[in-house]
């Protein structure tokens, strides 16, 4: 990879290093320490990692520049705490488009994007129902759509924050659907295929790439739940004969897939396909989270994690590091 000039990458700081460069802000905390002094705890990553970093001078101001998900400009510098390595940051500022190379930031997806699309349209090309494969291919083959598929991230900063992510979290959850849709006779293998497919479509719309991973006007406005949404009624509308019924259900299994209405969802999955995709799209989005951390950790070369704050708990690296190592020994 060719790192540009000036851009200092977090898999390459070292104790001691002064540091100038702009880094993602994936979490930012307000804290008190036990002295009463307030102090500002950030993680900041790029394509190598990601460190923890402390603002201890001017935090509340500082942290009113950016939110998380933000590029920033950081200026400190490296030390060690408890032999890991710990950004002091003395000053920070919310970076500008054109100071930003996406590739520093965002990792492309393991897979090639038009690989993983011929295989989204082979899925598509499975499904019985033929109003539900009239649906997604008009909208998954249109020009616009495709283009944006093949490049969207299925989110800015969690799981699957990558170039062509969204297309990987799709093909992962069918991939645990059809194996369902064998397991349990009472699941219907079309409508698990359409949650999988749908229920971040409108991600598409809803998130940009382009001076970083940032959300659009419709996806700040009416959210991808409410872009999916409005895609199945323009071509439920367009086509003869599909049936209401079966358009409420599937609205139903989009807005029902965050779970629980705390999780932003409008409604509770009400029927056995909706709740198993708001399921099986929370395993596989806390699966590919926890790898990722995991990643970011492995060169500590510690048995534990830092404390993680999304999971609320220190992670058990060896078994990971194991079965990576085991991964790696296969594909040679």
């Amino acid at each position: 990879m060719n790192k540009g000039v000036g851009k200092q990458f977090v898999g390459d700081l070292k104790d001691k290093d002064p540091v100038d460069s702009i880094f993602l802000a994936k979490e930012k905390m307000i804290l008190t320490d036990k002295n009463g002094r307030i102090y500002m705890s950030l993680n900041l990553a790029d394509v190598t990692g990601a460190i923890d970093a402390k603002v201890w001078e001017k935090a509340e101001q500082l942290a009113s520049i950016f939110q998380p998900g933000d590029f920033v400009g950081v200026k400190g510098h490296v030390q060690l705490f408890q032999n890991r390595r710990q950004m002091v940051v003395h000053d920070i500022k919310k970076a500008s488009p054109e100071e930003i190379q996406l590739q520093h930031f965002v990792p492309g997806a393991t897979r090639n994007p038009s690989e993983m699309y011929r295989e989204l349209v082979s899925i598509v090309d499975s499904i019985e129902n033929t109003h539900i494969q009239s649906l997604l291919n008009e909208v998954i083959k249109e020009e616009r759509n495709k283009e944006r598929l093949l490049v969207s991230p299925a989110a800015k900063t969690i799981h699957h924050a990558s170039i062509g992510g969204l297309l990987e979290h799709i093909l992962s959850i069918c991939g645990i659907m059809n194996s369902l849709a064998v397991h349990d006779p009472f699941l219907n293998r079309d409508y698990l295929l359409f949650g999988a497919i749908f229920h971040d479509i409108g991600k598409i719309w809803e998130l940009e790439v382009g001076a970083g991973v940032q959300y659009t006007d419709a996806g700040r406005l009416v959210g991808h739940m409410g872009i999916a949404c409005q895609m199945i009624d323009d071509r439920a509308a367009k086509t003869l004969g599909f049936p209401a019924a079966l358009r409420d259900e599937l609205k139903h299994i989009v807005l029902s897939h965050h779970g629980k209405l705390e999780y932003g969802s409008p409604k509770r999955p009400k029927f056995l396909e909706a709740l198993v995709v708001s399921m099986i799209d929370e395993l596989d989005s806390k699966i590919n989270t926890m790898v990722e951390v995991l990643r970011a950790e492995l060169e500590q070369g510690d048995k534990w994690t830092r404390f993680n704050q999304q999971f609320d708990r220190y992670l058990y690296l060896d078994i990971f590091r194991a079965r990576l190592a085991q991964l790696n020994d296969d594909k040679k």
